[in-house]
């Protein structure tokens, strides 16, 4: 579906040459007396590129329409990694250059959400955090829990993160899922 570049916003997801580019952000402006410009800078869904483009007011663009359906994560192997469609119980992979380094953060046997675009998947949908396991951290020597000193943590999925001088291992704590940062101690 075509819309005029004026009616871009950030967020949004376009379709340019069989490539899909996510608007990061998006500026209108209008200079004296000239014609407007919106200038939006893109990030690439299937590479990671990012680029900058000029567009005048009249200019149209081709929106993607993208679908989010719920999938379970089974397991990674050399190709990527394998989810079932909880829907139809089809089994598809995605490659670890679409998901980089996000997978990291979820268990197998766990159900997020993941963006298709007609019928292929181009990406995961992570919740802002997630509750991860300890699995191997160095103990604490008395008086170094109190201060901000961080030590190195591995958690079940085999990230490897900071976490405070007082985590165990075989403590469940939470992880933001933008930043990859130790949140606290999970509620249970």
């Amino acid at each position: 579906m075509g819309v005029r570049a004026t009616e871009l916003r950030k967020g949004q997801v376009i379709d340019k040459d069989g490539d899909l580019l996510l608007i990061t952000a998006q500026e209108h402006r209008t200079p004296g007396n000239l014609r407007a410009i919106i200038t939006i800078k893109t990030k690439s869904l299937m590479t990671g590129a990012t680029n900058s483009t000029r567009l005048s007011s009249s200019d149209m663009v081709e929106v993607a329409y993208l679908d989010r359906r719920k999938a379970e994560y089974l397991y990674k192997d050399t190709t990527g990694y394998v989810f079932m469609d909880s829907e139809n119980y089809e089994q598809f992979i995605l490659p670890e250059e679409l998901v980089g380094d996000r997978m990291g953060l979820v268990r197998e046997n766990t159900t997020i959400e993941v963006t298709f675009h007609e019928t292929t998947p181009i990406g995961v949908e992570l919740p802002p955090s997630v509750v991860l396991r300890v699995t191997e951290a160095e103990a604490a020597v008395k008086g170094n829990t109190t201060s901000g000193v961080k030590k190195e943590a591995v958690l079940e999925t085999g990230l490897q993160i900071k976490v405070p001088m007082h985590i165990q291992v075989d403590e469940e704590i939470r992880v933001a899922t933008d930043t990859g940062e130790f949140q606290g101690r999970a509620n249970n």
